[in-house]
């Protein structure tokens, strides 16, 4: 593909709660085995790409561990490959990146010494698979200057943490609202962008130059009737997990067969770093229905419309509903859970009892020591 690609991976929420404490938010976990970032990257992986920055800067051990190798999503190891990217000092700069276009402006030597003559931006807590050849295609023949990549939400979603955007009958956007406090429409940007390479560079520098640091509010949004920028319909699933309940509510959806079968069975494929685990293993007694549980797992309790993430031990007599355990969470005997976010390394006591409501997810971090002298 005539493209590099970049995911702006350093991003941090308070709609996160506790959740954001120990990692980046495109480093969390999702549907047993993967982490945010592996949507965008496989996507990459699949429409061809050979050169991909990941700009991280928030929590990013993690998230640096997870990318410490590109052989995962294959991308170009001749030509190409997976730079990480976080924020250094340098003779010009000693900041953090201040917002996605100053952490552009940070790394424009990767922008200037690359030859394609496209960009693919993506931001790396986004779920969904696409091909970045087909908004390539469609950029170029709208002659567009910029792609945004949208999606149609349902009428009853709460869309006001979104960029909202309006079209007009060609698909050019005419108002783009970025997170406003009452919706005026439905249309939701999903924070992909296709743009020419050279272009990129130019409006960086003009941003940094005015002190302005916001891709969004700084180039799209002031230049919305300066540039031919065209809005890319997705009809496939697509979520953001940047909030509590947007994470809980993704999870939950690949307990769903159709979504299921649409990211793991379907061409093309979801990649990420694998761990050499042995199989989950279910203990006489074990009940499990209606629930994804990864592999290093041991069960002995019941476990119903959940989420297992790698190496959790479920007690004798537990009962595990409607959650999502991340990865090394040790649960004693006779300990109810229910309607909660159980957070990773954990120790639960035994017959402990865990309840949230659907409306108010608990996150549940205990502070035991799992190895005591």
């Amino acid at each position: 593909m005539r493209a590099i690609g970049i995911v702006l991976a350093g991003g941090n929420s308070k709609r996160m709660r506790e959740l954001s404490n120990k990692r980046a938010i495109a480093a969390m976990p999702i549907a047993g085995s993967y982490r945010s970032v592996d949507f965008a990257l496989s996507n990459m992986s699949n429409s061809h790409i050979q050169s991909v920055a990941v700009l991280t800067q928030y929590n990013s051990r993690s998230l640096n561990e997870h990318l410490s190798s590109s052989k995962w999503w294959d991308f170009g190891r001749k030509q190409g490959g997976m730079f990480v990217f976080t924020p250094t000092i340098t003779a010009e700069s000693s900041d953090w990146y201040r917002g996605t276009a100053d952490a552009l402006y940070q790394n424009l030597d990767y922008l200037k010494k690359s030859h394609e003559p496209y960009v693919v931006l993506a931001a790396g807590d986004g779920i969904y698979k696409l091909d970045y050849n087909k908004v390539l295609e469609y950029h170029v023949e709208k002659k567009a200057d910029i792609t945004v990549v949208c999606k149609d939400m349902a009428p009853e979603e709460d869309v006001t943490r979104f960029g909202l955007v309006k079209t007009n009958d060609s698909g050019r956007i005419i108002d783009f609202d970025e997170k406003p406090m009452v919706a005026t429409s439905n249309t939701i940007s999903c924070g992909i962008y296709v743009i020419r390479r050279r272009q990129l560079i130019e409006l960086i520098e003009r941003c940094a130059a005015e002190d302005r640091y916001d891709f969004v509010t700084d180039i799209l949004v002031r230049y919305k009737n300066l540039k031919r920028i065209y809005a890319y319909k997705l009809n496939t699933y697509w979520n953001n997990i940047a909030s509590v309940d947007a994470y809980y509510k993704t999870n939950m959806d690949f307990l769903k067969p159709e979504v299921r079968n649409y990211f793991f069975k379907e061409y093309p494929e979801v990649y990420s770093k694998v761990d050499d685990l042995p199989p989950a293993k279910y203990n006489p007694g074990a009940v499990v229905k209606n629930s994804l549980v990864s592999s290093g797992c041991i069960l002995n309790g019941t476990v119903e419309n959940s989420v297992l993430f790698k190496k959790v031990y479920v007690g004798n007599n537990c009962v595990i509903k409607n959650s999502i355990v991340l990865n090394d969470v040790y649960i004693g005997d006779n300990t109810v859970i229910e309607n909660c976010i159980v957070e990773s390394r954990d120790t639960i006591r035994a017959n402990t009892t865990h309840i949230g409501t659907p409306d108010n997810l608990k996150i549940v971090i205990e502070k035991n020591e799992r190895f005591t002298l």
